[in-house]
């Protein structure tokens, strides 16, 4: 089986959101991981998969996401698609929004017996407070209440159109505060780096 359907997007970025969906209670049971990558003039390039969790889905779950055993059948497992996943991901700097998807990966690679990534990342909810500290007990910095008050338009808890959705964010801090995302995410150095020897390779 070809896991790579849609070809995934080509780097170097900007930096890269990620989000991913559950099939339960345990973090591990990602059923669902989404990327926006996100070029030097703040194009956007998502990419999306299933991801077959090889564990039960509670009702909760599918009813928020609408993922169920039916949607993920055929798609790849966690171990399958994460070593070319990781390879995009590892020179960039992440976005997440909350720490959530990072303690998802990190728990399905814990579930898998693979090592646990070294990865760079940043919230883009505590990015949006440094833009609007406004909205803190005014709707908060959900992408719930974010998605009306910035007039974004994504479906909620789809994880590709939750990525778009804190990358959007980010572009919009950045826009607001006149600030870049290295200023506002504080990026590390070993991120900065990782994706300065990854772009020399590629030349």
């Amino acid at each position: 089986m070809n896991i790579l359907v849609n070809p995934m997007p080509n780097g170097p970025f900007r930096f890269i959101a990620l989000d991913v969906e559950t099939a339960c209670n345990d973090k591990a049971s990602i059923c669902q991981i989404g990327i926006a990558c996100v070029d030097a003039v703040g194009a956007i390039d998502c990419w999306t998969c299933y991801v077959d969790p090889e564990q039960r889905f509670d009702r909760f779950n599918t009813q928020l996401h609408g993922i169920g055993a039916d949607t993920v059948m055929g798609a790849p497992t966690f171990p399958q698609i994460w070593p070319v996943l990781h390879e995009l991901l590892y020179p960039h700097h992440l976005v997440q929004h909350s720490n959530f998807d990072k303690a998802a990966i990190a728990a399905a690679c814990r579930a898998y017996r693979l090592p646990i990534p070294e990865l760079s990342w940043s919230d883009s909810v505590r990015i949006a407070r440094q833009a609007w500290p406004e909205f803190k007990g005014n709707g908060g910095h959900g992408l719930g209440h974010l998605k009306t008050a910035l007039g974004l338009e994504f479906k909620h808890h789809d994880a590709g159109e939750d990525a778009r959705a804190a990358a959007e964010v980010v572009l919009h801090a950045e826009a607001h505060l006149g600030s870049t995302f290295e200023q506002l995410a504080q990026t590390s150095q070993k991120s900065q780096l990782s994706l300065l020897a990854h772009t020399q390779h590629q030349r």
